[in-house]
């Protein structure tokens, strides 16, 4: 919270955000970077490539219909664009799907925080009975040892492993891959020291997020997802059916809360909010600063702050997360 201070009063004081803002936000955050230009051993290396097989893989959904893919579409942002996905049995889930880009870096994963890791997450859902709905994680193995192509795949991700084929490496192959999937943005040019990497429009948005208390719970690389935050922290929600880690954990102390997500990417990962009830970046913006904030945004304050949310926007991997074909010759490698 002294950042926090620190940066608006500094802001406010010099009163000439463009040439200030670098230094003041970085003081909140270090820009995000990708891992490409990291080094990996070959073992690493083919658990990412492991992982992105998995990632794309419908025949370990019950009906061979579903992927990680399929709610998480790396090509939309790792997200499909629907209110509440429909899985395997053909119903809607209870909560809407997060994007996967930038969620290894999260504090925990799905809106309550139930699971630790990328790692851990990408277990649930192939067992969850509205999603991929497999039986048990018993069945995934039979079905993983029964293609060929995987065997080599799994003994080169993990050598060292008696029987590389389980189902904690297939959680672990996917998170591997999932670590990569970072978009820094023209944001993080900015921080860099690219002072003309943001519009003015742009800079006023930035501006009007430190004034207007955003950071408070927006903060850290992601601009968001590294805490827990009452939903109707002035105002109540209106939807109180879901009442967030409550669910979870049974602590009254807890209804109402859900992981803070992240702001990378929002412009492109809509509806909003665990239950898509925002379909569009301004009304969800409004919806922030009368719920969170008690504020009645302004017209041009909701102009600006979309334009700073569309700035954190970055450009997908797209080589990384193309889909690779198993080799011709059956032996389970890349072509």
């Amino acid at each position: 919270m002294k950042h926090l201070f620190l940066i608006a009063t500094t802001i406010l004081a010099l009163g000439t955000f463009q040439a200030t803002a670098a230094d003041a936000f970085d003081v909140l955050r270090p820009s995000l970077k990708r891992l490409d230009d990291q080094p990996r051993s070959a073992e690493d290396q083919s658990k990412v490539d492991l992982g992105r097989h998995l990632f794309y893989e419908k025949r370990i959904s019950l009906n061979n219909t579903m992927s990680c893919n399929t709610c998480h579409d790396l090509k939309r942002y790792g997200v499909d664009g629907e209110g509440f996905s429909k899985g395997v049995p053909g119903e809607r889930v209870g909560r809407n799907s997060p994007t996967v880009y930038n969620a290894y870096a999260h504090i925990a994963q799905f809106w309550d925080g139930r699971a630790a890791t990328v790692e851990e997450q990408a277990k649930g859902p192939i067992l969850a009975g509205k999603e991929m709905a497999m039986p048990n994680a018993a069945e995934v193995i039979k079905r993983l040892k029964s293609f060929p192509e995987y065997a080599p795949l799994f003994k080169a991700a993990f050598p060292r492993s008696a029987d590389s084929i389980n189902y904690e490496h297939v959680g672990s192959a996917i998170g591997a891959f999932e670590r990569n999937l970072a978009t820094p943005s023209r944001w993080d040019a900015f921080l860099d020291g690219k002072k003309d990497a943001l519009s003015t429009a742009e800079l006023a948005g930035a501006q009007t997020f430190v004034t207007k208390s955003c950071i408070t719970c927006h903060a850290g690389t992601l601009v968001g997802g590294q805490a827990y935050m009452k939903l109707g922290l002035i105002n109540p929600w209106p939807n109180q059916k879901d009442q967030g880690r409550f669910d979870l954990t049974k602590k009254a102390d807890d209804k109402m809360f859900f992981k803070v997500p992240s702001l990378r990417n929002i412009a492109e990962t809509g509806p909003y909010f665990h239950d898509s009830s925002s379909t569009t970046l301004a009304d969800a913006i409004k919806r922030m600063g009368k719920h969170q904030l008690g504020l009645d945004l302004t017209a041009k304050e909701v102009t600006d702050l979309a334009a700073f949310l569309k700035a954190l926007t970055g450009p997908l991997p797209e080589a990384y997360i193309k889909q690779q074909p198993f080799s011709a010759k059956g032996s389970g490698t890349l072509e």
